[in-house]
């Protein structure tokens, strides 16, 4: 088999494995400890919803599992956060003081363009007009930073 690492949007919130298969209104086979803590997690980026009440596909994972594959989206690296970017989503630095500004990555139109990322400023900031969005640069400060988030 081959390696792989991912980056994906998820919700999820603490959950035991008897509350899980409560949810899913599963018996808890013999074998299992139902106190084993871990979380719901929903995926948003695909699959059929499987439990009602839910948009995305449900899933449990074990607490020490879950804590080695994802970390919230806020306090991200820029490792992190260019993953993001790269997955489609929109970051911003928690510690920028400009409100409402945030990055996107920009995808190559033609064979001969290459990927870029693009800064979106707010009303008010700086030499760009009103909703202006522009190609950016990452200082050394961005890049060690540990304070990225996506937002909306």
């Amino acid at each position: 088999m081959n390696s792989f690492i991912g980056t994906k949007m998820i919700n999820a919130q603490p959950m035991t494995r008897l509350a899980y298969n409560n949810l899913r209104g599963w018996v808890l086979p013999g074998d299992e400890n139902g106190d084993d803590a871990g979380f719901l997690v929903e995926y948003l980026d695909g699959g059929n919803a499987n439990v009602p009440g839910f948009d995305g596909y449900v899933s449990w994972s074990p607490r020490d599992v879950f804590e080695r594959s994802y970390r919230p989206c806020d306090g991200m690296t820029f490792g992190l956060a260019i993953e993001a970017l790269k997955a489609g989503l929109r970051v911003v630095r928690s510690g920028w003081n400009g409100k409402g500004m945030w990055l996107e990555y920009i995808e190559p139109q033609h064979a001969v363009d290459l990927p870029y990322v693009r800064m979106s400023y707010p009303v008010n900031s700086g030499p760009y007009p009103i909703g202006a969005r522009v190609p950016w640069l990452a200082s050394q400060t961005d890049m060690l930073a540990e304070d990225w988030c996506v937002v909306a």
